[in-house]
């Protein structure tokens, strides 16, 4: 079956939108005639003001702290644990377009229908790292492994639109239909304009991302155009049209544009571009708004529920996720009798019915779930700042069967609706104001009522290192923290006043990257190893230097992989405990 997400878009769309603009991939965007970015926005409904809570993390799902997000005009950063709040930002009812930005990375984005309650978000961000060169003046061809390829015809020109020579870094990155992840790597959602300035929903097969640097890692353009095919995939095949729409992602409108079309020759696509950003081969389908409600028996709000409408045949399937009113909006498509499947927090499926078909924007009455497997409970407590008074600007971030959920703080308290799928759960409490958290802590769920009391958020967080071994509890240190550069080597080195789970990272290179266990990369700690202070000389561990600042800025760094753990045997010293390992450094540099 292939899953598809369609996180609807989050952006606030200015207005004054020529009918001819430049978006950040540097060439025109030419709108059809009388359907300028401006008419097209009229689909997304009034404009309104949405609060918005989410989380940035790399492809080995560690979060990205520093990341910079904008959502119409408002800007913020993600913090030590990735995670960015903003409130009252100013969208449309139907569309809200959330982007961001981190050295290193490729631009990420959401897409969304924002609900009237909290909106929960989560982007995962690719790295920025080139896979190939080429050379001007000659054809060259970049394959990738799972069998896309570009063929460029070795002309390219800058930003400027002046003659480029030399060396051109080649970034590309594919993602398959299939991919789990598809949701959270992909930019807006799947959801578009066509060339006659319709809106469309897409059923994609296959999207490639590509990027062109130049020797001073300057921005590349096409001067002509390149070939670009996709293999199809096994479980599309039957039913992949001859020819296909091209589409592309617009960075600034927040939606993919129609421009060209593929063939299908064999088991792949190709087609002709003028220009790099995201590329999708996309059918497009008519849809419609829908909204819907999940409550239990008692009427009481169902959040964090994956929402499934699945074509007929199963062809393809929409996902969702309830907020904490119980609430989910998207894109369905139209004229279509759909199967609604609903997941719990756990990943089973506790509800099934059939909707439509719908042929215009529907709100469906309220789903009550009255399934034996749900048992709620309602957590609730108070998070205080050192003084004893109330956090009023903060959240709660919480995990619970391998899933990760945040709940904003009112007046100093916080209360949400969870699914007892699993006996225990984690959480932190952040102050944002004064950029402290509680540090990680473990509960128990009750049945009706799981009081937590009061979380004290003395912990500060200018800088920390976080990990987790084993997918255990996620351990954070925040103090007695020290960070230094010496010629092209980085030492980071924390500790706790117990001296349990103090950790060291070090590496040879300080130039923002993707590196492995070969790039001279150490780690040894109490919380590692039950020989304190020995380096681990048999692990594989990838990690992302994200950005090396000077004295007093930032060194940020994310890692994960594997370690075999050193352990004695009698009187011998031996290897014979596995573990895994996932962690971030947010620390200051001092020297």
């Amino acid at each position: 079956m292939k899953k598809f997400t369609f996180c609807l878009i989050t952006v606030l769309i200015c207005l004054s939108i020529i009918s001819c603009k430049k978006n950040n991939t540097g060439v025109p965007d030419i709108d059809p005639p009388g359907v300028t970015d401006a008419d097209f926005a009229k689909n997304f409904g009034n404009v309104a003001h949405r609060d918005f809570i989410g989380q940035i993390v790399d492809v080995t799902n560690n979060p990205i702290p520093g990341a910079t997000i904008k959502i119409g005009a408002s800007t913020t950063q993600t913090d030590a644990n990735g995670i960015f709040v903003v409130k009252n930002a100013s969208v449309y009812d139907r569309f809200a377009f959330i982007t961001a930005t981190k050295a290193g990375y490729l631009i990420g984005s959401r897409t969304l229908v924002p609900t009237t309650g909290t909106n929960q978000v989560k982007i995962m961000l690719l790295p920025a790292a080139a896979g190939a060169t080429v050379n001007t003046g000659t054809t060259s061809t970049v394959s990738l492994a799972n069998g896309a390829k570009i063929v460029f015809d070795g002309a390219f020109k800058t930003e400027a639109g002046s003659t480029y020579n030399g060396v051109v870094s080649v970034i590309a990155n594919y993602l398959d239909p299939s991919d789990t992840k598809l949701t959270y790597k992909m930019p807006g959602m799947l959801f578009a304009k066509n060339t006659n300035g319709d809106p469309k929903l897409l059923e994609t097969y296959g999207m490639l991302n590509i990027e062109l640097r130049g020797s001073a890692n300057e921005n590349l353009q096409l001067a002509n155009t390149a070939q670009i095919e996709f293999p199809v995939a096994t479980a599309q095949q039957a039913n992949a049209p001859s020819t296909i729409p091209l589409w592309h992602f617009d960075e600034t409108a927040g939606y993919w544009k129609e421009e060209g079309t593929a063939t299908k020759i064999g088991n792949k696509y190709v087609g002709t571009v003028k220009h790099f950003s995201w590329w999708n081969f996309d059918t497009q389908l008519s849809s419609v708004y829908l909204s819907l409600k999940l409550v239990d028996a008692n009427n009481q709000p169902l959040p964090n529920m994956t929402t499934i409408m699945v074509r007929q045949g199963n062809s393809s399937s929409y996902p969702n996720s309830t907020d904490n009113n119980g609430q989910a909006s998207g894109l369905v498509p139209q004229n279509e009798t759909l199967t609604l499947n609903v997941l719990n927090a756990c990943g089973s499926i506790i509800h099934t019915q059939s909707v439509g078909p719908l042929s215009t924007n529907t709100t469906l009455p309220t789903i009550v779930i009255n399934s034996p497997t749900i048992q709620l409970t309602t957590v609730s407590g108070t998070l205080k700042k050192c003084n004893n008074n109330n956090v009023t600007n903060g959240y709660v971030y919480y995990s619970y069967a391998g899933n990760n959920y945040f709940s904003l703080i009112s007046n100093g308290t916080f209360s949400f609706q969870a699914l007892m799928c699993s006996p225990t759960f984690t959480m932190i409490g952040q102050d944002l104001d004064n950029n402290s958290n509680s540090g990680m802590l473990g509960f128990s769920f009750s049945p009706g009522v799981t009081n937590v009391g009061n979380l004290t958020t003395c912990n500060t967080n200018l800088e920390s290192i976080t990990y987790s071994v084993d997918n255990g509890a996620l351990k954070t240190i925040s103090a007695n923290i020290t960070a230094a550069v010496n010629g092209n080597s980085f030492n980071i080195s924390g500790s706790t006043p117990a001296q349990l789970d103090g950790i060291t990272i070090s590496g040879n290179s300080i130039s923002p990257g993707n590196y492995t266990t070969a790039s001279g990369f150490q780690l040894y700690g109490n919380g590692l190893n039950s020989q304190p202070n020995q380096a681990l000389t048999q692990f594989a561990i990838s990690y992302n230097l994200n950005n090396v600042g000077a004295v007093g800025q930032y060194i940020d760094i994310s890692f994960s992989g594997t370690y075999v753990e050193m352990v004695m045997t009698g009187n011998m010293m031996g290897y014979n405990v596995n573990h895994t390992i996932t962690g971030t450094a947010h620390v200051i540099r001092d020297n």
